[in-house]
């Protein structure tokens, strides 16, 4: 954990984790930040990357790689390398839509069935596991029939894939902020906190919260990665955003299918090479976090730094851990 005499910059979660990471972790963490980074600079800056609009049609179909189109276009008439880049931008508005609204409500209701118990927490437990017992994609393709009836415009169909997404992370935030809450409420701060006479409501907001979240910007990372490829299973199977709405990576993908047996390549490695690629970025980030967390990991890692130090000349007097000399 970052220290608290720490600049402000140097206890954000990734600036902290990377301070904290060696070695081959400190690359894996790195090639996550420079991949996810890459990402969001493609979707903010999408209408200056892009050659054409994702939705531009072209008379020539299925066109190589050339110089008016470096990417070649799609039986559509589309321009690959335009789909691609706007493609960045729409998984961009699905995750943040998608991954907030989780948070918000997961870790709402988390919080108070953690802490009031009784009823409620059987209820919300009950319902959180048979929400969980489904197959992740089946729910996500039954709430976007139940929501578009499959098919939408462009902020229908973001807030339709988003709230199928949403439906899917709300047990994972809930399962997390609960197990946490539970644990903290036998803490001696929140002992003294009903003490005093403090109200359920400020508890849970000053003291409960504050420590309970602090695996979200993980749990984040991880679930954008997820959110991506389930995006991508809704378009692909048919049940994502109209094409001339908003361009999507796993709709590309889906089209593509027929254009590979006749050796048109170029429809489908572009769209598939950037979910693969985004996924892995994220994925490096999240478990690089995940990892640097683990105090056990981290005590490994300065345990092995001690062993491979020299040793200090014969007279020399020992260096004093700070730690221990606190303890002492």
């Amino acid at each position: 954990m970052a220290r608290k005499d720490q600049p402000l910059i140097r206890r954000l979660p990734i600036i902290s984790h990377l301070h904290k990471s060696v070695g081959l972790q400190r690359g894996m963490l790195v090639a996550g930040i420079v991949i996810t980074a890459l990402f969001l600079l493609t979707a903010l800056f999408a209408p200056l990357i892009a050659p054409y609009g994702f939705n531009q049609k072209f008379d020539i179909s299925q066109a190589p790689p050339s110089s008016a189109h470096l990417w070649g276009t799609t039986a559509g008439g589309y321009d690959v390398l335009s789909r691609t880049v706007w493609g960045a931008q729409t998984a961009v508005f699905v995750i943040v839509v998608a991954v907030l609204l989780s948070i918000f409500i997961g870790v709402a209701l988390g919080l108070v069935s953690g802490y009031l118990g009784g009823w409620l927490d059987r209820i919300l437990v009950v319902v959180a596991d048979a929400i969980y017992a489904f197959p992740t994609l089946l729910l996500a393709i039954v709430m976007s029939i139940a929501i578009s009836h499959g098919r939408s415009s462009l902020w229908g169909g973001i807030f339709s894939a988003a709230i199928s997404i949403t439906v899917v992370f709300i047990p994972q935030y809930f399962r997390v902020i609960r197990a946490e809450t539970i644990r903290l409420k036998a803490e001696p701060f929140v002992e003294s906190a009903m003490v005093v006479g403090a109200s359920s409501v400020r508890i849970m907001a000053r003291h409960i919260y504050k420590n309970a979240t602090r695996t979200l910007p993980l749990i984040f990372t991880l679930n954008a990665s997820e959110a991506i490829l389930t995006l991508a299973a809704l378009g692909f199977l048919g049940f994502g955003i109209e094409p001339s709405s908003a361009a999507e990576w796993g709709y590309d993908l889906n089209h593509a299918q027929s254009d590979a047996t006749a050796g048109i390549w170029w429809t489908g490695v572009y769209p598939g090479a950037a979910i693969v690629l985004t996924v892995l970025g994220l994925t490096l980030l999240g478990e690089s976090m995940n990892d640097l967390n683990d105090p056990r990991l981290r005590g490994r890692r300065r345990a092995g730094k001690v062993r491979n130090a020299p040793l200090a000349p014969a007279g020399t007097p020992a260096a004093v851990d700070p730690a221990k000399e606190v303890a002492l």
